[in-house]
């Protein structure tokens, strides 16, 4: 995995969520979290892992919702953070943290409803290992995002912490067909890369969301969204 080193630190997870989704990061963070509940619902009494879970966004979310949560992450400073959160949260179902590795799930197979994994693809050294292991212990659905390669992140991809693997819909369509998932439905969003969102205050980045939504609803820019989000099945 790309930036392990740089992602467990301690000072990396206390300013983590404050630096992507504050300001006008909130839009993202908002998006993201709706494309995670249109896939999973009906949330309620859903048993669900989240790969690379980090400060536990999805992962309370999803607990507060009433599923049944694991949460695992490799960093150990990241998955305290998620733990903080949880102390004034109404937890309608249940939630654990579990620090491990994405490439040896301490799972049975078939253990989970659905596994999702968020920002996660782009730092995969192996995708196709992951998502076999993922598909190994789901018995029902994978939900994850990826980062596009005919995108704005393209331009300034060189730029960030732990880089991205960027990923073409192809490519995508042969890593499903290899770890027999079945493509369920895919949306493509955010034209405009997601480091101008978080760079300015969330009230100029709402009218250029608007924007950005408007001509991300037409058909010919659908291969320019920086990220896409899939909701598979399994076979």
């Amino acid at each position: 995995m790309k930036g392990q080193e740089w992602y467990q630190a301690d000072d990396v997870a206390e300013e983590y969520d404050d630096k992507r989704f504050s300001r006008g990061g909130r839009l993202i963070d908002r998006r993201e979290k709706e494309a995670v509940l249109e896939a999973i619902m009906p949330v309620e009494d859903r048993k669900i892992l989240e790969i690379a879970c980090g400060t536990g966004r999805f992962t309370v979310m999803l607990a507060q919702q009433g599923a049944d949560v694991v949460g695992l992450d490799i960093s150990a400073a990241m998955l305290q953070q998620g733990r903080e959160k949880t102390k004034d949260a109404a937890l309608e179902g249940t939630l654990e943290f579990l620090r491990g590795d994405a490439g040896r799930l301490p799972f049975p197979d078939d253990h989970f409803d659905t596994v999702i994994a968020m920002r996660f693809f782009h730092l995969a050294d192996d995708p196709q290992a992951f998502l076999a292991e993922m598909r190994r212990v789901s018995r029902d659905q994978i939900v994850f995002d990826t980062f596009n390669r005919f995108s704005a992140r393209s331009i300034y991809n060189w730029a960030l912490p732990m880089g991205s693997r960027l990923y073409s819909k192809s490519e995508v369509a042969v890593l499903l067909a290899k770890t027999n998932l079945t493509l369920e439905d895919v949306e493509d969003d955010f034209i405009a890369p997601y480091g101008l969102y978080r760079s300015i205050p969330n009230e100029l980045a709402t009218p250029i969301r608007t924007l950005d939504e408007l001509i991300g609803s037409l058909p010919v820019t659908d291969h320019l969204a920086s990220v896409s989000y899939w909701n598979t099945r399994v076979r």
